[in-house]
């Protein structure tokens, strides 16, 4: 009995003493989902870093000789309507989307939270005027609101960029000023509050850390719906333009192919499909690692 009471001291003493990224990290990895969605991505990642020592063909290159070619040990994949490899447009393809999912919700991180912070923090007119426009925005659906701008800023991956980044820059000025209007009423703020703290400060090292769980978590999540919304512009003309390689694109391609050449289409919808799945996973995994409440 004495030996089990002491081990439990021991196990609750070295949980206490565990840094709450550790902790974090410890929990998700705990999580097979969440593991399973890490490697995904992860091989994504370095395939699409080391696509010009890796892939054998040239992604643009033509040959009337491949048109429509199935799969084969030449071209695992199969070849499209203008003989291009498609696991090498594929691969290739993997930059276009993963740069606009991480430079998209960057745009949009860099915009929604100093707007959240001021808006939650400030209240008044200020939080009221914030307010208003950010449900203006958020009136519009966000791929219709994608699709909008990226016309209107005219047809390339970084005006693709730009105008996900922009129509997804709502829900996190909603999300900051939420999470900073529960915890600027914390004793913490206030202590920091009272001992003369300008508000700046207060905001951006008492509130901001405390909040950065909930923004990390969206912003996993909101990486996949770049994806997603960057593939719908490509396939719209509006993304990455032909013939650099773009999933959306190849999809695009594919549509008039559907029965003759099925993985003209299989490939890339795919591709798309494993890497929004992992990143909901991943997002899903950091939700309940982050959470205080959870064991």
């Amino acid at each position: 009995m004495v030996d089990a009471a002491l081990a439990a001291c021991v196990v609750s003493a070295s949980d206490e003493l565990e840094t709450p990224a550790r902790r974090a990290l410890r929990r998700l990895l705990a999580r097979k989902g969440a593991v399973v969605g890490l490697i995904v991505i992860a091989t994504f990642i370095v395939l699409a870093s080391l696509a010009p020592w890796i892939v054998p063909y040239d992604p643009v290159a033509t040959s009337w000789t491949l048109v429509r070619k199935p799969p084969s040990a030449l071209h695992w994949f199969g070849t499209d309507d203008l003989g291009r490899d498609i696991l090498a447009r594929v691969i290739f393809g993997a930059r276009a989307s993963l740069v606009a999912g991480a430079i998209s919700v960057g745009i949009a991180l860099s915009i929604g939270v100093p707007f959240g912070l001021l808006a939650g923090y400030r209240g008044g007119f200020v939080d009221a005027l914030i307010s208003r426009v950010t449900d203006a925005m958020l009136a519009c659906p966000f791929l219709i609101l994608a699709i909008a701008l990226a016309a209107f800023l005219g047809p390339s991956l970084r005006n693709a960029m730009i105008a996900i980044g922009i129509s997804a820059t709502p829900v996190f000025i909603r999300l900051t000023r939420g999470q900073t209007l529960s915890v600027k009423v914390e004793d913490y703020v206030e202590a920091a509050r009272a001992i003369g703290n300008p508000p700046w400060r207060i905001a951006l090292f008492h509130i901001l850390p405390n909040i950065l769980p909930a923004l990390l978590v969206q912003a996993t999540l909101s990486i996949a719906a770049a994806i997603i919304a960057e593939a719908a512009l490509s396939f719209l003309g509006l993304g990455q333009q032909p013939p650099a390689p773009s999933w959306g694109s190849m999809l695009n391609s594919a549509q008039r192919f559907l029965t003759n050449a099925p993985w003209m289409a299989v490939w890339p919808g795919l591709a798309i499909f494993l890497v929004v799945l992992s990143f909901n996973l991943i997002g899903d995994g950091l939700r309940d690692a982050l959470d205080p409440k959870s064991r």
